[in-house]
């Protein structure tokens, strides 16, 4: 590459995006033309749910905690966590102070950050370690000696985090965190352990009549437009736009077998996938 003096009189570093916007669409397409290199295509990223899971205590967190630790003799397994009802509980206070959506951000990510400190100690005799997101490009190295890495699914938007468009709570929160965490690693799966056994149509524990949905394209999902979600609707919007992921699977963490079964290819909860 050499210096050039453009038309303006700037110089620049002759590239294919020498002196061009950064927000031409046919610029930006180009820029896609390539494969995206995918650093663990044999990884899987499991989020346990913190409200749903953790907050449960050990009767429900410790056996999904031991079938994690089985599955990773055959799975490279990278364990993020939710924040939960502590989370909820500083969001509400937040608001009531009138914290803008960016701090209430921050508030949920060192939550999520205390739950993946307390699994990472609960497996510290097993191989399991407290990694930071600074840390992912070292998950290879981590996974050589049977390390069995713990972080917290928060996406790091903090401060930076965007107003939603209805009310004040951070919209990329755990559940696109963890697939945004599979998407940049290239992973081959992404699992969310909740407390039910997958989407439905309606909350189940509010409608007896919700109907339950075990496998669904992404585009008819959205076309549906429910009301409520098992899963954050800012991952379904990250979800049609990856590379390397193209299906999510939810799954009942308190059914034993189920953990396994999905690590294994198999969908014993909800499927959502992009064509």
């Amino acid at each position: 590459m050499t210096i050039q003096r453009d038309a303006s009189g700037r110089l620049q570093i002759e590239s294919p995006l020498m002196g061009e916007s950064l927000m031409d669409k046919a610029l930006l397409a180009s820029t896609d033309t390539t494969p995206i290199h995918r650093l663990m295509p044999d990884l899987v990223v499991v989020k346990v749910g913190g409200q749903s899971i953790i907050d449960r205590g050990r009767t429900a967190l410790l056996p999904i905690l031991d079938e994690l630790v089985e599955a990773r003799k055959s799975h490279k397994i990278l364990i993020s966590t939710g924040g939960g009802t502590r989370a909820r509980h500083a969001y509400a206070i937040a608001t009531d102070l009138g914290m803008p959506t960016g701090v209430l951000a921050k508030l949920g990510s060192s939550i999520s950050e205390q739950n993946a400190l307390m699994i990472a100690i609960l497996l510290s005799q097993k191989g399991g370690i407290k990694i930071g997101h600074d840390d992912l490009s070292k998950l290879p190295n981590y996974f050589m000696p049977g390390i069995l890495p713990v972080t917290h699914a928060m996406p790091p938007y903090g401060l930076f985090e965007s107003p939603p468009l209805v009310g004040r709570i951070p919209p990329h929160r755990t559940d696109v965190g963890a697939f945004l965490l599979a998407e940049v690693m290239g992973a081959e799966r992404c699992v969310l352990i909740k407390d039910e056994k997958g989407l439905y149509t309606a909350d189940p524990k509010k409608d007896p009549s919700a109907k339950f949905i075990e496998e669904i394209d992404l585009s008819e999902l959205l076309a549906m437009d429910l009301n409520d979600l098992a899963v954050e609707r800012s991952m379904l919007e990250s979800l049609s736009t990856a590379r390397s992921v193209r299906e999510v699977f939810i799954v009942n963490g308190l059914v034993p077998g189920n953990i396994t079964q999905v690590l294994n290819g198999r969908n014993v909860g909800t499927r959502i996938y992009v064509k």
